[in-house]
């Protein structure tokens, strides 16, 4: 746990209390706009979540070379995570072209 100094650890258990707060954030707009394809974007979320856990286990245990396989891991889930985000952004967007039948036009 001494690899990193007491700042550097807050702001790496912040980032990482923050990433699951804006997850949850992104999902309740997702139920509150009634926009179901921002869902998509929450679950692209989680690998980065993965991958930012992966981080701070490994500096936990002071980069110990028993845990490398944690920073392949990291890179793995980064890779995941920029591909979902890619997708779910491509998603969002063709949703939202296709027009939603609104109750005046159903009338």
């Amino acid at each position: 746990m001494h690899a990193l100094s007491i700042p550097t650890w807050m702001v790496h258990i912040s980032s990482v209390i923050e990433w699951i707060a804006a997850i949850w954030f992104v999902w309740r707009y997702a139920e509150v706009s009634d926009r179901s394809a921002w869902r998509y974007l929450a679950f692209a979320m989680l690998p980065a979540l993965v991958s930012a856990m992966c981080a701070c286990t490994w500096h936990f245990f002071d980069n110990a070379e028993s845990l490398d396989w944690l920073v392949t891991l990291q890179a793995a889930m980064t890779v995941v995570s920029n591909v979902a985000f890619c997708a779910a952004a491509w998603w969002i967007w063709r949703c939202a072209k296709i027009p939603s039948k609104s109750i005046s036009e159903e009338v």
